[in-house]
């Protein structure tokens, strides 16, 4: 599944195309990615819906916390499209002001596609939307193989604040689209403090990577680079959270922070076709992979074999020399 590192080279190359861009025509291919993967059952009516809520309406920006990205829709637009009706407008409000976004959830397999008109369309095109801004007129086309990902309008609303103590705009909260609205903040987002998020992790008494992998305490962190920051920081996934030192715990999600960077410069990471970026390009950074996918190969550090382990049921990859397991006492 696409992790921060991946989502983030997405928006960014969306961000070019899409900000202050119309929709001209959106068009639904397949009902299912308006579903949910437990309702796929769509009826017709919501994406004749879907579709004329977005006809002709402005991308503000596009925005993105974790693995959640959205577009900020101008409310203007909106209006009378099958959203929001004329009388629901607030008095004193202007038009401009951002009240409804486009969720668009890559799932495991999902991707933003930016094509001209012309071009085939892939199989497993699932969305069309046409567009035409500032950056000029093309199509972005949703392509999903399994059907993980989703697409929806949804409201902003206020997500998680910034963590008390955090430098900047600490203890703001942020407009989010509405499936966001439970995600703690990523690594890179202004608020996000190490030593606060520590300590919330200290308090889990579950495994290291389990606390690292819950979206609500830190989001955008997957197994992929959960792996990789617990390989650099010397910490064994299955350590219990509560039992670490709170500077072991500091030294995981700052690993975390560093190691997604460095994914991000090379286009996050692509094991097969299913992830690529809006250009339809791989990401490289499986070749600068310490531990995870390398099961039997050798330890950068120590050339002791990679060990793969099941830990709350998925693969974990680990280092038994350079990442000690936890004395029981």
């Amino acid at each position: 599944m696409p992790e921060l590192p991946e989502v983030e080279s997405v928006r960014q190359g969306l961000s070019v195309w899409l900000t202050d861009a119309t929709i001209t025509r959106a068009q639904v291919l397949d009902a299912r990615i308006l579903g949910t993967t437990s309702a796929r059952n769509v009826p017709i009516e919501r994406v004749a819906s879907f579709e004329r809520a977005l006809e002709g309406v402005r991308i503000v920006s596009v925005e993105r916390r974790g693995k959640y990205m959205w577009m900020p829709l101008a409310v203007g637009g909106l209006v009378g499209g099958g959203l929001v009706s004329d009388g629901e407008a607030r008095d004193g409000e202007a038009a401009e002001v951002d009240e409804w976004a486009l969720a668009m959830h890559l799932g495991m397999s999902g991707q933003a596609r930016i094509h001209e008109a012309e071009d085939p369309l892939h199989p497993h095109t699932r969305a069309v939307f046409d567009v035409a801004g500032p950056a000029g007129v093309g199509q972005i086309r949703f392509v999903d193989q399994r059907i993980f990902g989703h697409l929806g309008v949804e409201r902003l609303v206020l997500g998680v604040a910034g963590t008390p103590g955090a430098t900047g705009t600490a203890g703001e909260r942020r407009l989010v689209a509405e499936s966001a609205r439970g995600a703690g903040l990523d690594p890179f987002e202004v608020g996000f403090s190490v030593p606060m998020v520590a300590r919330a992790i200290a308090r889990k008494n579950v495994a290291i990577k389990s606390a690292l992998l819950d979206q609500r305490v830190v989001s955008g962190v997957g197994n992929i680079y959960a792996d990789e920051a617990l390989f650099e920081a010397g910490v064994h996934p299955a350590a219990r959270a509560s039992r670490l030192r709170i500077s072991r715990i500091e030294r995981v999600l700052e690993a975390a922070r560093d190691v997604m960077a460095r994914a991000l410069e090379v286009g996050g990471t692509s094991f097969d076709a299913l992830y690529v970026n809006v250009n339809g390009e791989s990401g490289y950074f499986e070749r600068s992979l310490q531990v995870y996918g390398r099961e039997g190969q050798p330890c950068v550090r120590c050339s002791t074999p990679i060990t793969r382990v099941v830990l709350g049921g998925r693969s974990t990859h680990v280092c038994v020399k350079c990442q000690k397991p936890q004395r029981v006492c």
